[in-house]
């Protein structure tokens, strides 16, 4: 067992990798810019005041000026029709100048999130959400990828964990990220080639199941969930989860907790992501680049 004293040297640093990965971009964008090139452009749709939102969106518009990328963000109050978002989807949609975009989840309850999505054009889908994409991945096409899942997969093989013939035990199934990185941590990849065990809350037995992972994804939405018990000595744990908590502690007024109970679960982990400061880095990092590869025509080829 690990040493509690000794936690710190085996977090996962994600705003290191995200940092590696945006002075990637930012050197690319720089020769496109060298080769009188259009730089990528990212636009962004927040309905409403939720905090969590604000700050992701905010935080997405930082980073587009920190690889130098154009941004835009379309903020809307959080009475707006579903007829009305959809416009403005569709108007992105045919925006010639805009790359990629994102619509901000979640949204209002009139709002049918699933439409919305459906309606962003494939190729401009720098979330990855839309089906085609969603579709081409589990079929091993190329694809704008889920920016969380492939987040996730590109920092385990950035800090250098084994993956192949690994046991990985995701825990949620959600559209968003449980679901796709357990596809994407199956696929037949140098960075992939575990045994996936995809777990949820109709999973008999959920403790003794996530025992036997060599490697957890915690994406379940529920802060500290993940002790000490569920966690074989020596795992690697991957902490998706950023519940606000109250915190009178905390100026803000709140923390933030992920999935695992950080405080049990790091003296028994080999490697473990924090919260905050693990995969959320990793989730922008992949959007810009996803909003690269659509700008360049990776994956769908730009109509002329």
């Amino acid at each position: 067992m690990s040493d509690p004293a000794n936690a710190t040297a085996h977090l996962i640093d994600g705003k290191q990798a995200a940092e590696d990965i945006k002075l990637e971009i930012a050197a690319e964008v720089e020769q496109l810019k060298a080769a009188g090139q259009k730089v990528p452009h990212l636009a962004a749709i927040l309905v409403g005041h939720d905090g969590g939102s604000e700050t992701y969106v905010r935080n997405k518009v930082l980073a587009c000026e920190r690889v130098g990328f154009a941004s835009t963000l379309l903020r809307f109050e959080d009475d707006i029709t579903e007829a009305e978002l959809l416009a403005q989807v569709a108007s992105l949609n045919e925006n010639a100048d805009i790359d990629g975009f994102i619509v901000q989840l979640p949204l209002p309850k009139h709002i049918d999130a699933e439409k919305v999505i459906e309606a962003i054009r494939p190729e401009k889908d720098v979330d990855g959400f839309h089906p085609t994409n969603l579709g081409r991945m589990v079929a091993g096409l190329p694809a704008l990828l889920p920016a969380t899942p492939s987040g996730i997969v590109e920092l385990l093989a950035r800090a250098g964990i084994k993956t192949s013939g690994q046991h990985a035990v995701v825990i949620g199934r959600s559209n968003i990220v449980g679901t796709p990185v357990s596809i994407l941590l199956a696929k037949n990849l140098e960075t992939a080639n575990c045994t996936v065990t995809l777990c949820h809350s109709r999973t008999k037995n959920l403790p003794e199941v996530v025992r036997q992972a060599d490697i957890i994804v915690a994406a379940i939405g529920r802060p500290e969930f993940v002790t000490a018990d569920m966690v074989k000595p020596g795992a690697v744990v991957i902490d998706v989860g950023t519940t606000r908590v109250t915190d009178a502690n905390k100026k803000s007024g709140f923390s933030l907790k992920g999935d695992v109970n950080f405080a049990e679960v790091a003296p028994l982990a080999s490697r473990i992501t924090p919260v905050p400061g693990g995969v959320g880095p990793m989730t922008i990092a992949m959007l810009l680049l996803n909003t690269l590869r659509a700008a360049k025509g990776e994956i769908y080829p730009k109509s002329k």
